[in-house]
């Protein structure tokens, strides 16, 4: 009919293109997102490959490990190394559970220590007030900023001192070592402990003091129940300090029956003949329980380190 139009019928709809896997890729992919993922595979590569090299070396032979051309997958998986380690049959053996529980006997103790230390004079810093609290809080932390090296003479030189007056001996003395452990875990986890108590308000206790609770037990029913994040990052870091302390342990410790394990890895590494599958072996060993303990406890370490830091 004249002056009637007819709109166009619209197209049909195409049907929806199925990308494989690469074409997804190649439409997400941009130069921000591309370098971004190389710098992530660049650290994640820095990071676990020396892991992987140490693992997969405990498996290899003397002359895989020391070949020119670098061998990267062990022929087999061979255990001699393990037993060298732990099978008291083997012509080499190092007894190197006896080494785990040396340092077990210092970590633990170690760890438990210095929260309950720290819980008590964080504490006090957060909510106590005293003369010189600020002055008393900074020069503690100071004393982690100094290196060990520089603190074990001195430290060193005073225990032996207090040793010779009390009549105890401290060379090979675990209760010696632990108390040197503490003089460097105390400070940062006083320090840590002391930040997130403040982020905690002080209303909540202010409630309990009020219902009857005393000043021990509002820190044992309110303000523990509140700090289990910072709580178990300080036991997480205390214990891997003690775990893997080399310096300290090298100086107070001379019996074999009392080495932790980074001394026996070191007298293994320097053993006249060369053992290095045993002495990646024995690094494993004490690699994976703090390796497993961060990816058990991630969670609680994560809320802990952040929550530390900012004010409520």
């Amino acid at each position: 009919m004249a002056g009637q139009t007819f709109s166009e019928a619209p197209p049909t709809a195409r049907p929806s293109e199925k990308l494989n896997f690469f074409e997804h890729m190649a439409r997400w992919m941009n130069w921000p997102r591309f370098i971004t993922l190389l710098l992530i595979l660049f650290f994640l590569t820095g990071i676990l490959f020396p892991f992987y090299w140490m693992v997969s070396s405990s498996f290899k032979t003397y002359a895989e490990i020391g070949a020119r051309e670098p061998v990267y997958i062990p022929s087999a998986l061979r255990l001699d190394a393990y037993r060298e380690l732990f099978d008291p049959a083997s012509p080499s053996y190092w007894n190197f559970g006896r080494n785990i529980v040396n340092s077990l006997k210092v970590s633990i103790p170690t760890s438990l220590i210095a929260v309950v230390l720290s819980i008590l004079g964080a504490y006090a810093v957060a909510r106590l007030k005293f003369r010189g609290k600020n002055l008393l809080l900074n020069s503690i932390l100071m004393v982690y900023l100094f290196p060990g090296v520089l603190l074990i003479i001195p430290l060193f030189a005073m225990i032996s001192q207090v040793g010779a007056r009390l009549g105890f001996e401290v060379q090979d003395n675990l209760p010696v070592l632990i108390s040197t452990y503490l003089a460097q875990t105390l400070p940062v986890a006083l320090y840590m402990l002391a930040n997130y108590f403040r982020t905690i308000p002080s209303e909540i206790e202010q409630a309990g003091l009020i219902d009857g609770c005393s000043r021990l037990g509002v820190i044992w029913r309110i303000t523990l129940p509140l700090s289990v994040p910072a709580i178990v990052s300080v036991i997480i870091y205390t214990f891997m300090i003690a775990w893997n302390e080399f310096l300290y342990a090298f100086i107070f410790l001379n019996s074999r029956t009392l080495f932790t394990m980074p001394i026996q890895i070191n007298t293994i590494f320097n053993d006249p003949s060369p053992r290095p599958h045993v002495v990646m072996a024995a690094s494993t060993i004490m690699t994976l329980p703090v390796v497993f303990l961060f990816l058990s406890l991630e969670k609680f370490l994560r809320q802990g380190l952040s929550a530390g830091g900012v004010k409520g």
